[in-house]
């Protein structure tokens, strides 16, 4: 057995032993029709609020700087050496492979193999979209941004601009994002931590992928784009 499938292994055996954390149920608003539902005024709020209750945590920083700073304090804290690093408009601009040497961690690539991203503790990446109405994250992948950088890390960051937020689920096939360069070949819809109940009926959470979620919301990004690459 290798010491990547190992460390899976155990990763799975201590999140069926510990408290599982399934997040607070929110009342589904009332539904006029099937469909288009939106989000409220506030989108940023709401956006929050849905991620909350999933289980997940939401940080609203002023800027990229901000950013980075609290990117530092989560690596620190969860002690990682290693982070699985995306790439994308949004984490491209914060400069964070200099910035985690300074944390005591290093940026792993896709280029860097399968066992050394197995032992990766932290994935850091960006979003294609957020969707205020679930507070989910849609996560684009592609070579600079394999699937695994956010589904397979024990902890996941995702770097949000709040103008990729829209307010619905159908929004995010007719905003701007798709507009000129189409959808990806693969997007992942990420509605907080990783749960399952196919083990023993029992809700778990961080089997299948990371059992923590931080999503950092820069209100003010001025290098933004006209258009996400994430």
């Amino acid at each position: 057995m290798t010491a990547a499938r190992q460390l899976f292994l155990e990763r799975v055996r201590k999140a069926l032993a510990d408290d599982t954390r399934p997040g607070q149920g929110r009342g589904i608003p009332p539904r006029g029709q099937v469909g288009y539902q939106g989000a409220g005024p506030d989108l940023v709020q709401r956006f929050c609020d849905e991620l909350t209750a999933a289980g997940a945590k939401a940080y609203r920083v002023p800027d990229a700087p901000s950013a980075v700073g609290l990117i530092g304090k989560l690596v620190q804290q969860a002690g990682a050496q290693s982070v699985l690093l995306g790439r994308g408009t949004a984490v491209d601009s914060l400069n964070l492979p200099d910035a985690l040497r300074q944390f005591g961690a290093r940026a792993v690539t896709p280029q860097a193999g399968r066992d050394v991203s197995f032992q990766a503790e932290l994935g850091i990446t960006g979003v294609f979209a957020a969707i205020a109405e679930t507070g989910s994250l849609v996560v684009a992948s592609g070579l600079d941004e394999p699937r695994s950088f956010s589904l397979l890390p024990p902890i996941h960051i995702a770097v949000v601009d709040r103008r990729q937020i829209v307010p619905d689920l159908f929004d995010l096939f007719e905003t701007s994002l798709t507009a000129s360069t189409g959808l990806p070949s693969c997007i992942t819809v990420i509605t907080g931590p990783s749960k399952t109940g196919d083990i023993e009926l029992r809700l778990v959470t961080g089997v299948h992928g990371p059992g923590e979620v931080h999503v950092i919301l820069m209100e003010e990004w001025t290098n933004h784009p006209s258009q996400s690459t994430n």
